[in-house]
């Protein structure tokens, strides 16, 4: 369907038209937001009387199964075990592990404690994804492995379901990112990528890279009239980056 109705009783064959959403993610998005718009009372209830983390591991099994779309029997594993350790979800998309979720009392704040927890889980079986919860806030984390039990740990986002100041399609369009579609279809990975490329890792080659010092060499020279040598630039530039 075209972006624009026209009013011209004919249209040429050469017209551009934005290409249709598909289906599978417009029925994703229906269903995470439907189950959003009543999930607060729910999440209300529980912190209300100050739910154990037992009965908030089964409000953040109905947002895993209800929301996200995992089956609960084909796609999650409760209690999986890590080498003597147990995770409180091991989440598989078409029977390969891809996510291990950490769970906690709705009441209790998330910090680095639990984050090296599930990124200890992660780290053990080779796992990218890592989600902490305590069913209000959903914190995602990327995981690689850099060298022996270390890690290189990203937050690429957080969604807190209650939070008024964040539109529901802002928070749909997280979810999708981790719900099962999101895993099948690679979202997550978008979203890491989009993530990744802002950030100083990224950044700092591309900033030193000999085409851009070139570019700034020739800067320099329409606004100071000076000459700059190309290795003191880039190690001028690299020492303020540090």
């Amino acid at each position: 369907m075209s972006d624009t109705e026209s009013s011209a009783p004919f249209e040429t064959s050469t017209a551009k038209t934005k290409p249709s959403t598909p289906k599978w993610e417009t029925t994703a998005r229906e269903r995470i937001s439907a189950v959003l718009k009543r999930i607060g009372k729910s999440i209300e209830a529980l912190k209300a009387r100050d739910a154990v983390e037992a009965d908030t591991r089964l409000l953040v099994t109905d947002v895993l199964c209800d929301m996200l779309g995992f089956d609960k029997y084909e796609d999650l594993t409760a209690e999986y075990q890590v080498k003597g350790e147990f995770a409180d979800y091991g989440v598989r998309v078409d029977k390969q592990l891809v996510a291990f979720v950490e769970i906690k009392r709705i009441t209790q704040k998330l910090n680095a404690t639990h984050l090296r927890q599930v990124e200890s889980y992660a780290l053990k079986n080779g796992v990218t994804w890592a989600i902490l919860t305590n069913a209000q806030t959903w914190q995602v984390y990327n995981i690689q492995s850099s060298s022996g039990e270390q890690a290189e740990t990203s937050l690429v986002f957080e969604v807190d379901l209650l939070d008024p100041n964040v539109r529901p399609k802002d928070k749909v369009q997280s979810l999708l990112a981790i719900s099962r579609e999101g895993f099948a279809k690679g979202l997550i990975d978008e979203a890491w990528r989009q993530r990744f490329v802002s950030s100083p890792k990224a950044l700092k080659p591309v900033i030193l890279s000999k085409s851009v010092i070139e570019e700034i060499r020739k800067e320099l020279w329409r606004q100071q009239r000076t000459k700059v040598d190309a290795d003191q630039l880039r190690q001028s530039i690299e020492s303020m980056l540090h």
